[in-house]
């Protein structure tokens, strides 16, 4: 590959990518991990609350494992809209800009969580309190759709000649480090009376969305607009239609998608179902959150590292490491797990969520920014992405519900979660190494 005059390569990078100034980057970079990071706080506030308590206030009368069922239901409600926002965000993210779409998608998510906070429920409102509870989350799943492919895209296509895939683990970092903020600030008010909890407890952890949210606009606002999108539109080369252009060539996109549900598989069955598993086992609501917590500060280092050999041995044979390890673990998770011992527990979540779905996680960023041309790169990424968590996130809690309340054994949880990871081996297995590609000069999906 050769190298413009004067100009080296960095080691695992691309010739050719101008990038920005390393200051713009770095604030891109704080912006990525902070949006997303709020965003993921939101969306996974939602998950772990409704775990411990929105089956009483919202399904009141039902049969416990149905009101689990059924709160879970909401949750993946969110998750059944993320593809719509990832579609509407990125079509707009493509013609009219990056900037102005994470700007938009973090006021949505903060508003929805916030309203959530407020909400009264079915003893007050009756049959209201579930429907308004459902259209919120959607109003979260859509934000949070467009939210994950412009913040990532953002970073990858400012990184220029630097390491995309360390780069692109700030963003990345996100989803942990709101699970670290959700599950902790959950932890504390936790530790109210159970009463207090129920009647207003459980609303402080929403209604903090709105300070989170000043934060992340503040940080958002000083960023600038992506070179290859400002590139692309003084050339007037953008899209007039990205989702048709996406569709057209559908490999890509369709092997993302694929790509993806091993690693959201894992989260939502290491994390929200995790802590609905082991509260119902016997375990102390704080017990169960404090190694959920654990597992993720696991997963703030475990990620980082993952994306840095990503850069030097490429992103396929790492994510398929992850796959073949989540795969590997899944039944010596849940064994620990069912075990009733609290040290063991954290150690099952270490080593599912914090190791091995980390693993699979980090390096997608830069995978399916690469897997794109920057004119359909918001679209097709954020397609990707969401249609993957949708079938592995939005799902797995309530086919895993089901499947507890059909056998009562972990096993068959423990299987659904080999099931995805093995979807995402023989996925990845189909992609073509992406880590050297110049985003530049990319003209046609791949």
């Amino acid at each position: 590959m050769s190298h413009p005059p004067g100009k080296a390569a960095l080691p695992g990078t691309r010739a050719g990518e101008a990038g920005s100034a390393p200051g713009q980057l770095r604030r891109v970079a704080l912006s990525g991990l902070l949006g997303t990071a709020v965003e993921f706080y939101d969306f996974l506030v939602y998950g772990t609350v409704a775990a411990l308590v929105f089956g009483d206030l919202f399904f009141p009368g039902a049969d416990p494992a149905v009101g689990t069922v059924a709160a879970f239901g909401t949750f993946a409600a969110g998750y059944l809209a993320r593809p719509l926002g990832g579609i509407v965000f990125g079509h707009f993210g493509d013609r009219l800009g990056r900037k102005s779409m994470m700007l938009l998608t973090m006021v949505l998510m903060g508003t929805g969580s916030f309203l959530i906070g407020l909400l009264p429920t079915y003893d007050t409102i009756g049959v209201w309190a579930p429907v308004l509870l459902v259209l919120l989350r959607v109003v979260q799943g859509i934000a949070i759709g467009g939210e994950w492919g412009g913040a990532t895209l953002m970073v990858a296509e400012h990184a220029g000649d630097r390491p995309r895939g360390l780069w692109t683990s700030f963003t990345q970092l996100g989803a942990p480090l709101g699970t670290v903020l959700s599950t902790g600030v959950v932890t504390l008010v936790g530790m109210l009376p159970d009463d207090d909890f129920r009647v207003w407890g459980w609303r402080v952890p929403f209604l903090l969305s709105l300070v989170l949210l000043g934060a992340g606009l503040y940080v958002r606002l000083k960023v600038a607009e992506s070179p290859l999108f400002a590139s692309l539109s003084e050339r007037r080369e953008r899209a007039r239609t990205p989702l048709l252009d996406v569709l057209r060539a559908p490999r890509p996109v369709l092997l993302a998608s694929a790509v993806g549900i091993g690693p959201f598989t894992a989260q939502a069955l290491m994390t929200s179902f995790m802590i609905s598993y082991a509260v119902d086992e016997g375990y102390g609501r704080q017990q169960v959150l404090i190694g959920v917590t654990v597992a993720s500060c696991v997963a703030l280092v475990v990620l980082p590292c993952a994306n840095h050999l990503s850069d030097r041995f490429g992103r396929r044979p790492v994510v398929l490491a992850g796959a073949l390890l989540s795969a590997a673990t899944a039944f010596p998770v849940f064994a620990l797990v069912d075990s009733h011992r609290p040290g063991l527990l954290i150690l099952a979540c270490v080593i599912g969520h914090g190791v091995a779905q980390s693993v699979m996680y980090g390096p997608l960023g830069a995978l399916f920014s690469e897997m794109f041309p920057t004119r359909v790169r918001y679209t097709g990424a954020s397609l990707g992405y969401q249609t993957a968590t949708l079938l592995g996130a939005g799902l797995s809690p309530l086919i895993a519900g089901a499947l507890l309340a059909a056998d009562h054994s972990s096993d068959s949880v423990a299987l659904l979660l080999m099931a995805g990871s093995a979807v995402t081996a023989l996925a990845v297995w189909r992609v073509k190494e992406t880590n050297d590609r110049n985003l530049a000069a990319q003209g046609v999906a791949a």
